[in-house]
């Protein structure tokens, strides 16, 4: 199922009369060579630092954009389990060994839905945290996170590896107004419970909100800080590692496909591109075992599933979506600090 792929060509940008047989009549619909005829920029493997577990698409609330659709039904990618995560933790082990410069992870993160719905995630966690790692979990901060058992199991990983646990709240906006007509009337208070209970413990805590407001970041940062500071709230928002400011996704918008050549253009290092350093295991629903994709925002797309295994996820990556340009190349985009 590819529902990402509606960005059309707008008339007349590639005249049929010069368009050579073998050049795509749409953008991203060809691996190697753009609707233009010019090649397809790719990202080779930097080194994996961040390796991703999604924990199902399952949510507790339905956002209006929610790039990966998200929902109280939708089961497409189901729940990770701990022995599955405890695989691919085995599999960074002997990865380290036979390719160390592709596998310095240092961080394990995970995402979904929302990934305190997953009942394995505390012990998905402490699993991770115990073999070293950091670890980044991305939350709304609601009721699935403020269940008294997972309450407990977070104070109990807080106890004892204090901030090499970090939780990502997502906060869209920092007014209750605009968080809300995102995320549902009524959201924005019940994920202010849930960070006020985190700071109030004193959980290492991140926020991440979006762009599409109509305001400068410099305004946007200015308002987190001020809502931070009346809450109580130790992030940053002038700290872009701290407070990230994601690009929307706009399926519909129109993007330029990335050129071999863009990178000089543009004067990016393909090694800046989120999956340079990065990829994300997901288990569909039906299959027998989980796969890794190249990237957090297309799991939907059979394109970018790289395999079963991390071995076979150390390809390079062909930038031949949308997202690409928008998200990571043109718009800075990154889900890793």
């Amino acid at each position: 199922m590819d529902y990402r792929r509606d960005t059309e060509v707008p008339e007349g940008d590639v005249p049929a009369s010069d368009t050579p047989a073998n050049v795509p009549a749409e953008k991203f619909s060809d691996p190697d060579i753009t609707a233009k005829g010019e090649r397809r920029a790719s990202v080779p493997l930097a080194g994996v630092q961040t390796l991703w577990f999604n924990t199902g698409t399952l949510c507790n609330i339905e956002c209006e954009n929610c790039y990966i659709l998200s929902s109280p039904t939708n089961d497409a990618l189901v729940y990770i389990t701990t022995a599955e995560l405890t695989d691919f933790l085995d599999q960074i082990d002997v990865r380290k060994k036979v390719a160390p410069q592709r596998w310095p992870v240092e961080e394990i993160g995970f995402t979904g839905g929302e990934p305190f719905m997953n009942p394995d995630m505390i012990a998905m966690a402490e699993a991770s945290l115990s073999r070293g790692y950091r670890v980044l979990i991305l939350s709304n901060a609601m009721q699935p996170m403020m269940r008294p058992r997972v309450q407990k199991g977070l104070l109990e990983l807080l106890s004892r590896f204090g901030d090499k646990l970090t939780l990502r709240i997502s906060l869209d906006h920092y007014s209750e107004k605009l968080h809300d007509t995102e995320r549902g009337a009524g959201s924005f208070a019940k994920a202010m419970e849930g960070v006020r209970w985190l700071a109030k413990q004193g959980f290492r805590l991140d926020a991440a909100g979006r762009t599409c407001w109509g305001e400068t970041e410099t305004e946007a940062r200015d308002g987190y800080q001020k809502m931070f500071a009346a809450e109580g709230v130790p992030v940053d928002a002038h700290d872009p590692s701290r407070c990230i400011l994601f690009p929307e996704m706009d399926e519909k918008a129109e993007v330029p496909e990335i050129t071999t050549a863009c990178w000089g253009i543009l004067d990016i290092d393909p090694k800046d591109v989120m999956c340079a350093t990065s990829r994300m295991v997901v288990k569909r629903r039906g299959a027998a075992k989980p796969a890794v994709l190249a990237c957090t925002l297309l799991a939907y797309d059979d394109e970018f599933e790289l395999g079963s295994t991390l071995k076979e996820a150390e390809k390079p990556i062909k930038l031949n979506h949308a997202h690409c340009a928008k998200f990571c190349v043109l718009g800075g985009g990154s889900c890793t600090a």
